[in-house]
């Protein structure tokens, strides 16, 4: 039985993952400071004895004992991390030394959650992870792009210098039930919006793309890039290719909730990527990993998610 720590284990991904590592017969140690993560979330495991929240800030250090570190801990919407930027790099480069010096005292097997946001507003399409990107350093998405970027560095250095054992994976697009409702998500913005017959928005002209991997699919990347014994560290892509522009989603949203909505178009935020599409090619060959979720069939089990907000 492992000891595990997921910090950041309160919000979207980090619930689902928690229970997954549950079922698998872990013990897990959720920590979370509660800026985005929802403790509703995770209500129904603190009667579990091999589960124990902590509520903690990763920007302060923290001991205790682990075999495994799965480091979420980050807003990871554009609402969310631009509502305090200096924070959010706070939280994604002194946070990660403090999980990192953790990580290197318990000899735990560390990985970091990076996101598809180091390639900023690509120039190559679909992005692989030789790419090393096209990121505005001094943008209103700066403060998450960039320090996701540095966090990638630290531990690549700790994994040098220290003999850290470390693995990065580089996070696409991801939906499914728990989402929050307030994230400003373009899947949770669009349901809500449907569910409530309020005007759908679309920012620009709905035809910059995404591509949606569903959360299940994305918590089984993880697992696998975390347990693999390849002595493979990543960088890795884990992202459903199935690419689809955003005016694409929102109609089909619109479909199957049945909505009357109409689209309304807003200008395009700053910095706000025209494309984005991982290549999955190095997750099948080193993890045997591709996603298998419909997005239709995720987007059914989402949308019924919202619809029990509101009962």
């Amino acid at each position: 039985m492992k000891k595990i720590l997921v910090t950041g284990g309160a919000g979207f991904i980090g619930n689902h993952l928690c229970r997954r590592l549950l079922q698998e017969g872990n013990k897990v140690i959720c920590l979370d400071n509660f800026f985005t993560g929802l403790k509703r979330h995770i209500e129904d495991l603190l009667s579990n004895p091999d589960f124990t929240l902590i509520e903690h800030d990763i920007v302060e250090p923290i001991s205790l004992e682990c075999n495994q570190i799965y480091n979420l801990a980050c807003p990871a919407s554009p609402p969310h991390y631009q509502f305090d930027p200096v924070k959010t790099m706070k939280t994604s480069v002194i946070g990660i030394m403090n999980i990192l010096d953790l990580a290197k005292k318990n000899r735990a097997t560390i990985l970091q959650a990076s996101t598809s946001e180091v390639y900023g507003n690509p120039l190559e399409h679909p992005q692989n992870e030789k790419y090393w990107g096209n990121v505005n350093p001094i943008g209103i998405r700066s403060c998450y792009d960039e320090g996701k970027r540095a966090a990638e560095t630290l531990m690549t250095d700790y994994h040098r210098q220290y003999g850290v054992d470390i693995r990065i994976v580089r996070i696409f697009n991801t939906y499914g039930p728990n989402m929050d409702p307030k994230d400003g998500r373009v899947v949770s913005n669009c349901i809500i919006q449907a569910l409530n017959s309020e005007n759908i928005t679309i920012y620009g002209d709905g035809s910059q793309t995404r591509s949606f991997c569903y959360v299940d699919d994305l918590v089984e990347g993880l697992i696998r890039m975390m347990n693999n014994q390849n002595e493979f560290t990543g960088p890795v892509n884990l992202g459903n290719p199935s690419e689809r522009t955003v005016l694409e989603l929102a109609r089909e949203i619109k479909e199957l909730t049945g909505s009357k909505s109409e689209f309304v178009f807003l200008p395009l935020p700053s910095d706000d990527p025209v494309k984005r599409k991982p290549d999955i090619s190095l997750a099948q060959k080193e993890l045997n990993w591709t996603p298998s979720t419909d997005i239709t069939d995720g987007l059914k089990k989402t949308i019924e998610y919202f619809k029990s907000l509101k009962n």
